[in-house]
């Protein structure tokens, strides 16, 4: 059996969980403000991670994945959409789309300036404090966020990246598009387990890290 460091999991859990939520929030949030309260009537318009969580994807999966070294796969519950109620249908559901992984890198940026701000010399010596898991839980969240962002912003349906490519494209290719919808999981599948996973995530995410402080 692998060592497991289990503060290292929790932790990580943790930043996965914060980010999730506040992805999922961010796609209610401007549903809610452009016109469709769909997502606040169901109470999603929240920073609570149990309305957002999802068993499998949230919890299980990651949980697994850390503890394995498998590649790290976890999703939230979607947030429901009423296109209908947008007040610029497809204008809107794009914005709606694209806040999710907008909320990511919001919030690597903000990790990554609070990492850059603690002193190198809080982290001297072999003692343990505060200021090593401090250090662990931003640097996470810096790398996790950007993963989702820029994975999310995939043009693969049902990825936000497909859903705001059919919101912009003109109607008959945006209906030609979502022909591949039923199919995108097993795209994505085929994108994790080939070198696609690195060209179309992991070197973009790498020039995105880049960018931040």
């Amino acid at each position: 059996m692998p060592d497991i460091n289990f503060t290292a999991v929790l932790i990580a859990f943790a930043v996965l969980l914060i980010s999730l939520t506040v992805h999922e929030t961010a796609h209610a949030w401007t549903a809610d403000r452009l016109g469709d309260p769909t997502a606040r009537l169901l109470g999603r318009v929240s920073l609570n991670p149990v309305v957002h969580a999802d068993l499998i994807g949230t919890v299980l999966f990651p949980l697994v994945a850390m503890t394995t070294g498998a590649p790290l796969i976890g999703w939230a519950k979607p947030v429901p959409v009423n296109v209908s109620r947008l007040r610029h249908q497809r204008r809107d559901y794009a914005f709606v789309a694209a806040a999710g992984p907008a909320s990511n890198l919001v919030m690597a940026f903000v990790a990554a300036s609070a990492l850059a701000l603690i002193p190198t010399s809080s982290m001297a010596g072999d003692e343990v404090n505060a200021s090593v898991y401090l250090v662990f839980f931003l640097g996470r969240a810096v790398q996790l966020n950007v993963l989702l962002a820029v994975f999310n912003m995939l043009p693969i349906p049902p990825l936000d990246g497909g859903n705001v490519l059919s919101a912009l494209l003109p109607r008959p290719m945006a209906a030609m598009f979502d022909q591949i919808r039923p199919y995108g999981f097993l795209l994505l599948y085929a994108l994790i387990l080939t070198n696609g996973f690195d060209y179309l995530v992991g070197r973009p995410a790498n020039f995105v890290y880049s960018l931040l402080p």
